[in-house]
């Protein structure tokens, strides 16, 4: 997963949009062995689609979606996408903000919200969307408290791009007088750190917490040897270090600059280990497993000081915002939603 927000934002389909209109016009069949229908009239090619990861299957929908109605405000998991927050899965719904409308309501796999809170919107290209720090606090009061965190951590990391700050996160979430989701809102508000430089590190550190690990130090310095090593995080009592590895950063598509970046790292580790310091490192899957990630930690020696949360780690398995396997299918609507903005239909 990119670091940046800029790098994760997706502003076109991860796949051609072809219209019904556009293959009549163009000679091109749209038979169900060869495409896959993401929107009503809207289709794209049945084999990229189901190759592709969740949250890409996600994007296309959502370009989908944006394709056919540009006059709507994306909003939520929807407005995500376009701001490159972090997502982990395939989003069950479109989500669209409609501030004319006096009550929210669905059409199959669109939410249409409304609210007594104002929404600032912005334009990214083609694409109407609520900003991003009404598009965080929305997500913090219904996603669970893990990717809460990671998105919360992502709009405020410099490193990460994020142009917010907790505080002005933290007025604009006071304000409203939106009261759902306050207990998470206030969770999320407590944990958030700007030093978080990508979402496997906000994601283990909730569950570092929950499984009830020390808290750790992040992005400590060390200086040994004539060099500078900085750690994802380090835990005191025992002088451990541990690193939430994202294969990204090793440059994979480029095997030369790999090699460099993999023996770097061998070296960096081989110092830090001289030194006195275990090493735990772990993946992004492992963390949404848990045990692996508690495997790695014992083997540093790292010290449990408190209770496990079984209701907090049970967060993990628990999306219902998401769909749950590539096998089932977003519930299309017949009836496509008629939002304020747009305008009627020509005779």
């Amino acid at each position: 997963m990119p670091l940046l927000l800029s790098d994760r934002a997706v502003l076109a389909s991860p796949l051609p949009l072809v219209t019904a209109r556009e293959a009549r016009l163009c000679g091109i069949r749209l038979d169900p062995a060869g495409h896959v229908r993401v929107r009503s009239g809207i289709y794209v090619p049945r084999r990229a689609y189901l190759a592709l990861r969740p949250w890409q299957r996600y994007a296309v929908r959502v370009h989908a979606f944006a394709r056919a109605h540009p006059d709507a405000v994306l909003c939520l998991e929807s407005a995500a996408v376009v701001h490159g927050l972090p997502s982990f899965g395939e989003a069950r719904d479109i989500h669209v903000y409609d501030p004319a409308r006096t009550r929210s309501r669905r059409f199959g796999d669109v939410c249409v919200h409304t609210s007594a809170d104002g929404r600032a919107v912005e334009r990214h290209g083609a694409i109407l969307v609520t900003a991003l720090p009404d598009t965080v606090i929305d997500l913090l009061r219904v996603v669970p408290p893990a990717q809460a965190l990671a998105i919360v951590d992502a709009s405020i990391s410099p490193a990460q791009g994020g142009g917010s700050t907790l505080t002005q996160l933290q007025d604009l979430g006071s304000a409203q007088c939106n009261g759902r989701g306050s207990a998470r809102l206030s969770w999320a508000w407590s944990r958030a750190d700007p030093r978080a430089e990508s979402p496997a590190e906000s994601l283990s550190r909730a569950v570092i917490e929950w499984r009830g690990y020390e808290e750790p130090e992040l992005q400590r310095t060390f200086h040994y040897e004539g060099a500078l090593d900085r750690v994802d995080f380090h835990f005191r009592s025992a002088r451990a270090i541990g690193e939430a590895d994202g294969w990204g950063k090793y440059q994979l598509d480029e095997p030369e600059k790999a090699a460099e970046r993999l023996r770097g790292e061998k070296r960096r580790e081989d110092r830090l280990r001289r030194h006195g310091h275990p090493f735990a490192r772990w993946e992004l899957g492992d963390v949404w497993r848990v045990t692996p990630l508690e495997r790695a930690l014992n083997a540093a020696q790292v010290s449990v000081v408190a209770a496990r949360q079984n209701a907090m780690l049970a967060t993990l398995r628990h999306r219902p915002r998401e769909v749950s396997s590539s096998r089932e299918k977003p519930r299309l609507s017949a009836e496509e939603p008629r939002l304020s903005a747009e305008k009627p239909d020509r005779a």
